[in-house]
């Protein structure tokens, strides 16, 4: 805390973690409890707290638990809204679940159904989603202008006046299959029930921007929810299927259980096309390697870029959230290589999260083609923190809410 005595800045911290502590441990996700579990007196209880201190850290106690309620919020939305199954939450209706949060906290928002992104070439989120007649792909859009930005960090934008260009935004996307069969790559039948948190990833982009707009963060930011279920029917994707993405780029299909990265290669290559970012970051439950080499204990982040990947990982850092940065690079993306399109979307078992991070790479500007304009990147495979079926000292079982923490200070860095 800059220009803080130590004295006030471990007042701030102090408020900070016994405010967010508090607030993400009551979480607690009641709405389908019936007349079997509730009793006759039960009633939503409202958290309710007294922190104690001198007059001389009123201020930055009361700033800091007032900032931390909001991430908080935010955090707790986001595992309200990953928590609710397939059955409710379907592409369509998280769009509407994002339409009502932008009503609510001042976003402008807007959505792409399956005719928009058909016109736009999305041939990788059309195919995931072809399997579900009823409930067909939505790609959402949530923006937070920001206000009196000033650009600081990457890409830094001139100061602001009535005369100055708004800096480049911020963008987040999110992977959001609300329910993951496999496809025709079918998953098992055990815990096939748990593939209602596959869309976690969108899940933490919905947490940051509720979070963004009660804070106010003098910082544009971006969030997309790319949005599709994955699903068996006639009209599924199939092995075999070669795809053309938003970019140009052609996929042989090698196993529809890949669906993630192409969910999110049309939602990243559009994105960055459509708000021209200074810096991209995705999250997604991406890879079950990513929980086979890092558990549930670390998210494996790769990148193209070191100042941005080391931003990530500092803001993640003080989140009390883990990251572990993972390679990328060439060696990687040689093993997606196809005899029939440019790349395949599964390169099999071997180095797995490696080249879902390399798939992705291909719809990020600069990364591949080094005459292009490099866009930093940073993804975020979030498969095995996004949700525990043990109680975790703070965020008990269930969704997590991991990365809102992370982004949010994230973008309150570029917004001082």
């Amino acid at each position: 805390m800059p220009g803080t005595s130590p004295m006030l800045g471990g007042a701030k911290h102090a408020a900070d973690a016994i405010a967010s502590g508090l607030a993400l441990s009551s979480f607690d996700f009641a709405e389908y409890r019936g007349s079997a579990s509730k009793k006759k007196d039960d009633e939503p209880k409202q958290l309710a707290f007294t922190i104690v201190v001198s007059d001389s850290y009123l201020k930055v106690a009361r700033s800091a638990v007032e900032r931390a309620k909001a991430i908080a919020a935010g955090t707790n939305f986001a595992r309200t809204i990953a928590s609710r199954p397939g059955n409710e939450i379907n592409p369509p209706a998280l769009a509407d679940v994002a339409r009502q949060l932008a009503r609510e906290v001042g976003l402008k928002y807007r959505v792409l159904d399956e005719k928009d992104m058909k016109k736009l070439g999305m041939g990788g989120i059309l195919a995931v989603g072809a399997g579900s007649n009823r409930t067909p792909p939505r790609m959402i859009v949530l923006e937070w202008k920001g206000q009196g930005a000033s650009g600081k960090g990457l890409g830094k934008a001139s100061s602001r006046s009535p005369l100055a260009p708004r800096p480049s935004p911020l963008l987040v996307v999110g992977k959001a299959v609300t329910f993951d069969t496999g496809g025709i790559s079918i998953k098992p039948a055990e815990k096939m029930g748990r593939m209602v948190f596959d869309k976690c990833g969108a899940m933490a982009v919905l947490g940051l921007m509720y979070s963004v707009a009660k804070l106010r963060l003098p910082v544009p930011v971006v969030g997309i929810l790319s949005s599709a279920e994955n699903h068996i029917s006639e009209t599924a994707y199939r092995p075999g299927d070669l795809l053309e993405m938003y970019n140009g780029v052609t996929v042989e299909v090698t196993n529809t259980d890949a669906e993630g990265r192409l969910v999110l290669g049309d939602a990243l290559a559009w994105g960055i096309d459509t708000f021209k970012p200074r810096a991209v970051v995705d999250l997604a439950t991406l890879t079950g390697g990513c929980v086979v080499a890092l558990g549930h204990i670390w998210a494996g982040l790769m990148s193209n870029d070191d100042e941005l990947a080391g931003e990530i990982a500092r803001h993640a850092d003080n989140a009390g959230e883990k990251v572990w940065r993972l390679p990328i690079g060439d060696e990687v993306r040689d093993l997606l290589k196809s005899d029939f399109a440019d790349i395949v979307n599964s390169a099999g078992r071997w180095a797995s999260p490696l080249t879902g991070g390399g798939f992705l790479s291909y719809f990020i500007p600069g990364t591949i083609d080094e005459k292009q304009k490099k866009v930093p990147w940073v993804h975020l495979d979030i498969a095995g923190v996004a949700e525990s079926d043990k109680d975790l000292p703070v965020t008990g079982k269930g969704a997590t809410g991991f990365g809102v923490r992370t982004l949010v200070e994230w973008a309150t860095a570029h917004s001082q």
